[in-house]
């Protein structure tokens, strides 16, 4: 098959075949080039996908982060209100054992003052 690729190459001059061979074996260079440079082009667009879909996985879980710490700080704000409430709550009973207290002491005075009175 090599033969009929070089029949048309018959009865030219030396160096026009010199020049036809430097011009193949530039052809045959620049295919492997070109064969190299596919190469690399498709291996960096294999790279830059996995890198879209790491930036997207990466959007993804940021985004899920971002609503888990929004529903934490609500959590948070509703414990803080609880636990004032419990607080102001505590304060209250803290207050009204004070007063019952006292009401308890002065009560115990007035029952020992009548019991002497009683003795008398």
């Amino acid at each position: 098959m090599s033969w009929a690729v070089e029949e048309w190459k018959e009865g030219l001059s030396p160096r026009v075949l010199q020049k036809i061979h430097e011009l193949e074996s530039q052809v045959d260079k620049l295919k492997k080039e070109r064969q190299q440079r596919q190469y690399q082009f498709e291996s960096l667009e294999a790279a830059l996908q996995k890198q879209k879909q790491k930036v997207e996985n990466e959007k993804s879980e940021s985004a899920i982060l971002k609503r888990e710490n929004q529903s934490l700080m609500e959590l948070c704000d509703s414990l803080e209100k609880a636990k004032q409430k419990i607080s102001h709550d505590l304060q209250v009973k803290e207050s009204q054992v004070n007063i019952q207290s006292g009401q308890l002491n002065s009560s115990k005075k007035d029952i020992e003052r009548l019991e002497q009175e009683l003795k008398r």
